[in-house]
């Protein structure tokens, strides 16, 4: 999938950004690598009066919208202007260069308007327009929520939401075939676009890592610049759209009501803490030789537990677990519950409508005994290689050095040349090697020189570090950014020596007061305003307490 705007490109996927030269400049290092995640094109809690949508699909077919109904639509859709400025993972003391982008939004209750987080991540300045207006109002972000890929906007003159209101939200899903219309600012034009088409799909899918969420497809043509535009079917408003199939034909998505819903009652205490799910790994119960091994009844279905997730040390969990039933919904043997009578979605959709207390209660067969137990669920994981979810870069510099952690977005961008991908696989490096694992008793994250030396006399004869992971400074293992500072802070010794994680690599041993002593220069030499960003130089200056 794509977002749907060309510049949104690299805000989805902010990780595309390497030049030749950078490209080069790695792989004249000792090499190192990178992934990333996900896509996107792109009202408030429904009325207390409505059912939650969570309710099966609605029997009969959508109508087409009255005149009276498509004029409060479209009165109430509005253009999104946002200049962004993505982060640099390669110079991480600066950001990119501003991206001018458009999109869609839409009047929701509160006085918000309703939009993707892709359109306004790393927004530096925001302005909507409404339908068949003159100006532009300042907005400001709410809320975001880049997992599930929604935002929340507000404005700074509220007088906007007298003349225009929020849209009615229906409370059911879609049934498959109703009509739909998408409205929105896709690009091709200026005014306001409608399109038609009808429901295609709806499944429970990955969003962007971890999250996943219920997604409709539709075939109604939405394009670049149509994210975060309504979906109306009848004479409400169905979703939000979000992304389309790259390289396909009339394949596009949008976000339905259900995590609307959940993303704004979450919100409403003005913090977002995300959508609770479960991370152990599980197979199918397809296979007979499977059935067989496991002994299982004919009358028994379920899904099987692969690998227990050990990040919980409570996981009821245990290799070869058949989970049968969640919250005492039947799980088939694909690991899909039923919906109504005719639509199927992965039985992890149900987490989110029955999590209470942080816990799901789920079924399942051990040594064929039924077992109730309770799995607990959390809405946030620790990676070693993790996002950066709509923050900036954490750096030192050290003399000719810079360090970062490693993140999505750095190895992601490395790993989108083939050939670096390839030296860092070769090399061992644990960018490749350990991406997806979650901190261990000797590494909370993993610190990377994420760019090649400054230019200075101290690096002469060494290969570019740009990329390589460190292992350790003077013989102790570094665990995190933090960690690598408070050892150059605490340091005595004459020489600095930093080994590196990875095969056919260097050590570099750097005079350690000579280093000190040039790290000033290097740094207005090169413009670089401090020498890191205001959690690692408050590490750093601890230095004189430390002393004391």
């Amino acid at each position: 999938m794509i977002c749907l705007n060309p510049q949104h490109l690299r805000v989805c996927r902010y990780l595309a950004l390497l030049t030749i030269a950078a490209a080069l400049s790695f792989l004249a290092a000792a090499p190192t690598y990178s992934t990333e995640v996900q896509k996107g094109v792109g009202d408030s809690p429904a009325p207390e009066s409505e059912e939650p949508a969570t309710t099966p699909p609605a029997k009969a077919g959508a109508a087409k919208p009255s005149p009276e109904v498509s004029s409060k639509v479209e009165n109430a859709v509005v253009k999104v202007f946002s200049t962004l400025r993505y982060p640099d993972p390669f110079r991480p003391w600066s950001k990119q260069a501003p991206a001018e982008v458009t999109a869609s939004g839409v009047v929701i209750e509160g006085k918000r308007i309703l939009t993707n987080a892709h359109v306004v991540l790393y927004a530096s300045q925001i302005q909507i327009q409404a339908n068949q207006a003159g100006d532009k109002l300042s907005a400001t972000v709410a809320a975001v929520a880049p997992g599930i890929d929604l935002a929340v906007l507000k404005l700074d003159d509220e007088s906007f939401f007298k003349t225009h209101a929020p849209i009615p939200r229906a409370s059911t899903l879609p049934n498959i075939k109703d009509p739909v219309l998408a409205y929105g600012f896709p690009t091709g034009g200026t005014a306001l676009s409608i399109t038609k088409g009808i429901v295609s799909r709806i499944e429970f899918v990955p969003y962007n890592h971890p999250v996943s969420g219920l997604r409709i497809q539709i075939d109604a043509a939405i394009n670049p610049g149509n994210s975060g535009g309504p979906a109306i079917a009848g004479d409400k408003m169905i979703g939000l759209a979000f992304s389309h199939l790259n390289q396909a034909q009339n394949i596009g998505y949008i976000i339905p009501n259900e995590e609307v819903d959940l993303f704004l009652k979450d919100i409403a205490d003005g913090h977002y803490d995300g959508k609770p799910a479960m991370f152990d790994e599980l197979q199918t119960l397809e296979n007979p030789a499977l059935r067989a091994f496991l002994k299982l009844d004919k009358s028994v279905e379920g899904i099987v537990v692969h690998r227990p997730d050990t990040v919980i040390a409570s996981n009821p969990l245990k290799e070869w677990d058949v989970i049968t039933r969640i919250a005492g919904t039947p799980i088939d043997d694909q690991g899909m519950i039923k919906l109504g009578s005719n639509l199927r979605v992965g039985f992890q959709y149900e987490i989110q409508r029955v999590a209470k207390d942080g816990k799901v209660d789920l079924t399942i067969v051990r040594a064929n005994k039924a077992l109730q137990v309770q799995l607990p669920v959390t809405s946030t994981r620790q990676n070693l290689i993790a996002d950066l979810h709509g923050t900036y870069p954490s750096y030192f510099v050290y003399g000719p050095l810079v360090f970062s952690r490693a993140t999505l977005v750095f190895v992601g961008s490395m790993t989108r040349n083939p050939t670096i991908a390839t030296s860092l696989g070769i090399t061992g490096s644990p960018l490749i090697t350990r991406l997806g694992d979650t901190p261990s008793a000797d590494r909370d994250e993993l610190v990377v020189v994420s760019s090649p030396f400054f230019p200075h006399n101290l690096a002469n004869g060494y290969s570019n570090p740009a990329g390589s992971v460190v292992f350790s400074v003077n013989g102790v293992q570094v665990h995190s950014l933090k960690h690598l500072v408070e050892l150059l802070r605490d340091l005595q010794d004459e020489f600095v020596v930093f080994e590196f994680d990875h095969r056919g690599g260097e050590a570099l041993v750097l005079p350690r007061k000579d280093t000190m002593a040039a790290t000033e220069a290097i740094l207005t030499d090169n413009g670089v305003r401090a020498q890191g960003s205001p959690d690692m130089l408050e590490v750093w200056d601890g230095k004189t307490a430390a002393a004391q």
